[in-house]
């Protein structure tokens, strides 16, 4: 984004980007279980108990029967997993993408709307490696357990995020926690490319059309700049979030590729169920992404701007150019 000034302390980036990760999670996390629960659907398991097919469900309807199977909770599924990995991820994203922009900054001492798409795409791709691959296992082996939350008898495979590292690392190896990581890494690659570039463009343009707020502009637009940058990622790389649920939702120990595994993941997905497929939770999904992105932004900046009038932090500045 646009740079004015940055900050002194990078705590200030730790402490803000993590809070700002932990609403995003509280907020948005069932929107999540429900697009994971949509792209892990097929023809199979659309059907009720008495062998009958059921009607396939929507966003609605799939976050209400989650709901009444296994309580409200149940749309929590895998929190912990993604709670843990906040503040590291965010850490990585903001900080990454600081450090990849100063290299791309040019003799003027000004980023090009090219270089700060590469600069999002290269912090996507750190965050991916990093941290996202082995916290999005974790939450998807959650997520994709159909049992019951308040019967006793009805006993998970994975009890929670820690338990599920556990038995996935004992059982399938720790290479287990990066299947699937070239598509994690080419959609957060996507995503932060398009999500930085957009959101530092708006709200460039925003701080032109309006100097009155000196370069603070109000909460509510930021939440709707962020809301449009956070929409358009997910609609240019759905289908590779769908084919990553699928392959990262599969358990075992396994001797086959990576590229062998989503070579038959896709060929499988679109011959029972058709190309379409590939969209699966597309609309949970924007739900999901668009408004985390508003409100990760939004509280990153609240904090940071807060966090920068206190004396132990010691910082003046702004970390994204207004």
């Amino acid at each position: 984004m646009g740079e004015k000034k940055k900050s002194k302390n990078a705590a200030i980036d730790l402490i803000a980007g993590g809070t700002a990760g932990l609403f995003e999670a509280l907020c948005c996390h069932p929107l999540d279980t429900i697009k994971v629960r949509m792209q892990l659907s097929n023809k199979q398991n659309l059907v009720g108990p008495d062998g009958k097919p059921v009607k396939k469900l929507g966003f609605i309807g799939t976050g209400i029967q989650i709901a009444k199977r296994e309580t409200p909770l149940g749309l929590y599924k895998g929190l912990g997993a993604v709670v843990t990995g906040i503040i590291p991820k965010m850490s990585i994203r903001f900080s990454s993408y600081e450090f990849y922009k100063k290299q791309l900054v040019g003799p003027d001492g000004k980023i090009s709307v090219g270089g700060n798409f590469a600069a999002g795409v290269g912090a996507g791709l750190t965050e991916a490696v990093i941290v996202v691959n082995p916290t999005e296992v974790i939450k998807i082996r959650l997520q994709a357990q159909n049992h019951s939350m308040v019967d006793p008898l009805d006993v998970p495979k994975y009890r929670n995020a820690a338990h599920a590292l556990l038995v996935v690392v004992r059982e399938e190896g720790f290479s287990a926690l990066y299947r699937g990581v070239a598509l994690t890494a080419a959609r957060q690659a996507s995503n932060q490319g398009v999500n930085f570039t957009v959101y530092s463009e708006l709200k460039e343009k925003l701080n032109e059309w309006q100097p009155q707020y000196n370069g603070l502009l109000p909460s509510w637009q930021t939440s709707l700049i962020g809301l449009v940058s956070g929409a358009l990622g997910p609609l240019s790389n759905a289908p590779l979030d769908t084919i990553k649920t699928r392959m990262q939702r599969e358990g075992g120990a396994s001797k086959e590729t990576g590229a062998s595994r989503f070579l038959r993941i896709t060929k499988q997905l679109i011959a029972q169920e058709g190309i379409h497929a590939l969209y699966k939770g597309i609309t949970p999904r924007i739900m999901r992404v668009a408004p985390g992105q508003a409100v990760t932004f939004t509280v990153y900046e609240y904090i940071r701007d807060i966090l920068e009038t206190m004396p132990a932090l010691g910082a003046s500045a702004s970390t994204f150019e207004e």
